[in-house]
């Protein structure tokens, strides 16, 4: 695939002959040979989860809802449990089965889910895409394409809501489909399969190196929620500078260019990185009075909406060597006024008291407050505890840019696989 058009209901991809042609959605004369639109509910039969909230109990069945949906699993060590009686109630008319598909309709839409059913449970919120015996779908070939740019867009367009984002279980039912036969679904799948395997296994090795560092980082200071060593505790801005982002109007972005700056937006702060691959930018000759906006090396930097903190903070470090580079409204930034404790803040805001302080519950307001931010307890460790921290920060980080390009590399091939699955290219 070539580009995208601004509409939803068109894209671009190669034709044979090596020329641009227009796949419209609904349209099967733009598809490739054999192949054809559908409408989801025309394939599959789609529902929803409970609009109630069933009361809680302490042991009991659990209850699914979007928060719990992530990386391509159920978390269900935050799930609320409910009653028999109303789980049974529930399951009347939402009863998901191994192989259903599982799709977050409310705050952050999207993360599907293959059920692979080890236990009871009931979905609220949740869309569930079932599959009978004899069909002709392939539930991993829906699966690869609701993570579709053309999926998203689709949704993205119809989604509703101010703070808190939703898609109606409507729209779900009428989504276009490009449905090629059940052979050639099952072989798209296979690929798309392979190149997502590679794509977490780079991202499980650094978790793994996370994972070491947290270690580390709770065995120097203990864990910040409880405070073993009594340390004591400052709001973060005692030890650094915290603002959130200009307010650049989309409208007035630009190409890149000579006469231009990179913009940070939450979709390049990614947990541990940045990822510059759909960036925007800004006309230099228009930065007059926002250098405060302007991102320094060692800076922290966090994706204060709450979409892009669904599967994790996103928070990362602005490294040396840069391009010039401003904050966009939604995202933070941290300067430690020492530099030493660029690190230490890292690991603080990664950490569970973070959380805790600044994303209590789903029903909180989608995003991190500025203010809450900024009162945010950090606890002051003996400074040479806090450079003995940073030394084995600096002895992983070698290795981990390395597994983050490696990472990045993976993504854009699984993106571009995909791009061209769904315009009938593989």
């Amino acid at each position: 695939m070539q580009g995208s058009t601004n509409v939803v209901g068109a894209w671009m991809r190669r034709n044979d002959a090596g020329g641009d042609a227009v796949i419209k959605l609904g349209c099967d004369e733009s598809l490739p040979n054999n192949w054809r639109w559908v409408e989801a509910n025309d394939v599959m039969d789609v529902r929803d989860g409970t609009h109630d909230s069933p009361k809680a109990v302490n042991e009991g069945i659990p209850l699914v809802t979007s928060k719990n949906l992530v990386g391509g699993k159920i978390d269900f060590s935050t799930c609320n449990l409910i009653s028999m009686e109303d789980h049974e109630a529930i399951s009347k008319r939402s009863s998901v089965d191994d192989g259903d598909i599982l799709y977050a309709m409310i705050g952050t839409i999207g993360n599907p889910v293959i059920v692979e059913k080890s236990r009871e449970f009931s979905i609220k919120n949740v869309a569930l895409f079932k599959f009978t015996k004899g069909t002709a779908v392939y539930n991993r070939y829906i699966y690869h394409f609701l993570n579709s740019n053309l999926a998203i867009r689709q949704f993205q367009s119809n989604s509703r809501g101010g703070t808190q984002k939703f898609v109606s279980l409507g729209n779900i039912r009428s989504l276009q489909i490009p449905l090629p036969p059940l052979e050639e679904q099952k072989r798209i799948a296979a690929i798309l399969d392979k190149a997502d395997s590679v794509r977490r296994k780079r991202q499980q090795a650094i978790d793994l190196a996370d994972d070491f560092l947290r270690s580390v980082f709770l065995d120097m200071f203990g864990d910040p929620v409880t405070n073993p060593k009594s340390l004591p505790q400052v709001k973060l801005t005692e030890l650094s500078d915290v603002i959130s982002g200009y307010v650049f109007k989309s409208a007035e972005y630009i190409e890149d260019g000579e006469d231009s700056v990179r913009l940070c937006r939450g979709a390049n702060t990614l947990t541990g990185y940045f990822d510059w691959k759909d960036t925007a930018y800004w006309n230099k000759e228009k930065l007059a009075g926002i250098q405060n906006y302007k991102i320094k090396a060692g800076d922290v930097i966090l994706a204060m909406d709450r979409p892009w903190i669904s599967s994790g903070l996103k928070v990362c470090v602005f490294p040396e060597n840069e391009r010039d580079t401003y904050l966009v409204q939604r995202v933070a930034r941290i300067r430690p006024k020492n530099p030493k404790y660029t690190d230490f803040l890292y690991a603080s805001i990664l950490s569970k008291a973070f959380e805790k302080h600044c994303c209590p519950t789903e029903t909180t307001v989608p995003h991190i407050s500025p203010v809450e931010l900024k009162n945010f307890n950090v606890l002051v460790p003996d400074e040479k505890l806090v450079d003995k921290y940073h030394d084995a920060v600096v002895k992983v980080r070698k290795s981990k840019l390395a597994m983050q390009k490696s990472l990045i590399e993976a993504s854009n091939a699984f993106n571009s696989l995909s791009q061209k699955a769904f315009a009938g290219e593989l």
